[in-house]
């Protein structure tokens, strides 16, 4: 009787158990590098960024709104990163340079929103839902 039962279990199971669950959708942003660049108007601070967008649909256009905080938790600025294009399942490098800053200096990057979040068919709020960040560079935190 008790084989009959879990037998029945299994039967009525079965299909529930063989539906595969989504993968967890993201938008992974790391930081990759901090690199200190002399230029001709006083140099900066380079941060390349891989990102890889599985949020399930190409995005078009990706902005985000990042502020800059110094090692005494300080707000040093705030600006906009525009990732552009992401597609999905593909990573893309991005690089923006912080006139005016040594690397030592940035010990964090806190994404604040997503100024901009499209894609066919994308809920705007997509990119901040997903947002999955890491930092490859020590010293330097990153959050959202």
């Amino acid at each position: 009787m008790v084989m009959r039962v879990a037998a029945l279990c299994m039967l009525i199971a079965g299909p529930a158990a063989a539906q595969s669950v989504p993968a967890a959708q993201s938008l992974a942003v790391e930081l990759n590098t901090a690199e200190d660049m002399d230029t001709a108007t006083g140099g900066a601070c380079r941060l390349s960024f891989l990102a890889e967008n599985k949020l399930g649909a190409d995005l078009s256009a990706v902005v985000f709104e990042v502020v800059v905080l110094n090692a005494q938790g300080q707000v040093d600025r705030l600006t906009l990163l525009d990732f552009q294009d992401l597609p999905q399942g593909r990573k893309r490098v991005r690089q923006f340079d912080l006139p005016g800053l040594t690397c030592d200096t940035v010990a964090q990057l806190l994404i604040n929103a997503a100024n901009t979040c499209t894609g066919k068919g994308m809920d705007p709020d997509a990119c901040m839902k997903g947002l999955a960040v890491t930092s490859r560079v020590t010293g330097t935190e990153v959050s959202g």
